[in-house]
């Protein structure tokens, strides 16, 4: 069966409207109804309290624009799922899925509640890391004598055998272990641990370091969360396929005040939040890791070739500089919403991609070559831009100190300016005039 036959009878499944899919439907319009209402009322008390950011002589915003939408986002996830969620009918309410739900709700709310401080008063780095510390601890579960949430100990074996053979060894099993082979707690147990913290704190901060632009983080964090929906119906895990539709609408509820010009931003509180759920609902049903790098490649690599480079060049890892792809694609002549479109495209075509290999009798292989392809695609487009960049006569600064973007999402640099008595006015005041330099189009 070809690829396209494999997307086609995908699609047919899922436009044949059974009563999972149509609940699935309703529960994510209600989330987007949500979201898209609650973003008002967070708007008008945002701007009654004065938690916006102001128009300056050097603002390239002319109003006054709240930036806690994130707040929206989750409340909005929250109440539609606590009315359409069902963790399945052969399940009970100490099912491991419901339990995962639940730690969730409970991570989620601290994400938000920690970066709602940071939006509006700020936070240095540490104790922004120790709270993604422990939201990964709440995921992890970690009392009595297992964990009881979400621990990452197995891989598939893409150059493995497709039923597991004793005695054979354990480069040709299908399954790979980091050490452990279960969730009890133990000194076995930390590489996976480890993993675990590096794959959801990673995702959270992808997220936040693509919120550079109007609808970017927005728009790419929806279409990541559709194939994960779809992708979780095709698998028949359909209370999983349930809670990212809900997940989706309510992303989707919140773009049309965020797409640029933005009458809101999303701030830090909503891009760890939905980072957060990105990273929990790619895992929750297994077999999914793999299709989520894929979904989200372009982002997830350019934060990695980001952070290299500055390793490479004795910076810290944090440091902010305009080497992100979307600050290279504005300084080709793009302007925001040309850029939001590029990424958009890129993930709903990677997105197709996983689809097709999601149907796949022993499928490992295939999602190794669309990985490989993903990355020849980043390599493409760096190419692309470097090219156009030096038709321009345009060059990127490499040494910053550099804006997070027109999202008005606080940054490691903003709480640096705020620590120093600035405030958020300098940081925005800062922000703009580098932005100035860029052609924001041809």
């Amino acid at each position: 069966m070809t690829q396209a036959n494999i997307i086609y009878h995908h699609l047919l499944f899922l436009f044949s409207f059974n009563s999972d899919i149509l609940t699935a439907l309703i529960a994510g319009g209600c989330a987007f109804v949500f979201a898209y209402l609650l973003t008002f009322l967070i708007g008008a008390f945002c701007r009654k309290v004065g938690w916006v950011d102001r128009p300056s002589a050097r603002r390239v915003h002319t109003k006054a624009v709240p930036r806690l939408g994130g707040v929206a986002i989750f409340i909005a996830f929250l109440v539609a799922s606590l009315i359409f969620y069902n963790p399945g009918p052969n399940l009970n309410p100490h099912a491991h899925e419901f339990t995962i739900y639940w730690l969730l709700i409970a991570a989620g709310a601290l994400m938000v509640i920690i970066h709602t401080y940071d939006d509006v008063v700020g936070l240095k780095p540490l104790p922004k890391l120790i709270a993604q510390t422990v939201a990964v601890l709440i995921i992890l579960a970690p009392w009595g004598t297992e964990f009881n949430g979400i621990l990452i100990f197995t891989f598939n074996n893409p150059f493995g055998r497709d039923v597991a053979q004793a005695g054979a060894p354990w480069y040709v099993q299908p399954t790979l272990f980091l050490f452990t082979h279960d969730t009890l707690i133990g000194l076995i147990a930390i590489p996976a641990v480890l993993f675990t913290w590096f794959w959801i704190v990673g995702m959270m901060n992808t997220v936040n370091l693509i919120d550079g632009l109007d609808g970017l983080a927005t728009g790419v964090v929806a279409i990541a969360a559709l194939f994960i929906t779809i992708i979780s119906f095709v698998l028949q895990q359909y209370s999983i396929a349930l809670l990212s539709a809900i997940f989706t609408g309510a992303t989707l509820g919140f773009l049309p005040h965020n797409w640029n010009p933005a009458k809101i931003f999303m701030g830090d509180s909503g891009s760890m939040f939905l980072g957060l759920g990105l990273a929990v609902l790619s895992i929750m049903g297994g077999a999914k890791i793999a299709l989520a790098i894929i979904v989200l490649g372009v982002p997830i690599l350019d934060v990695a070739v980001v952070t290299i480079n500055r390793v490479r060049r004795g910076q810290s890892p944090l440091h902010y500089d305009k080497t992100h792809l979307h600050y290279r694609l504005m300084a080709t002549g793009l302007n925001a919403r040309q850029i939001c479109y590029v990424f958009y495209g890129l993930t709903f075509l990677f997105g197709l991609l996983a689809l097709s290999v999601s149907g796949i009798h022993n499928a490992h292989f295939y999602k190794l070559v669309v990985i490989g392809v993903v990355v020849l695609t980043m390599a493409g487009l760096v190419y692309w831009i470097d090219r156009r960049q030096r038709r321009r006569g345009m060059q990127i600064k490499l040494d910053g100190p550099e804006p997070k973007g027109d999202n008005g999402s606080s940054s490691f640099q903003e709480s640096e300016i705020r620590q120093r008595g600035g405030g958020r006015a300098e940081y925005q005041g800062q922000r703009e005039q580098e932005q100035v330099i860029l052609p924001l189009s041809d």
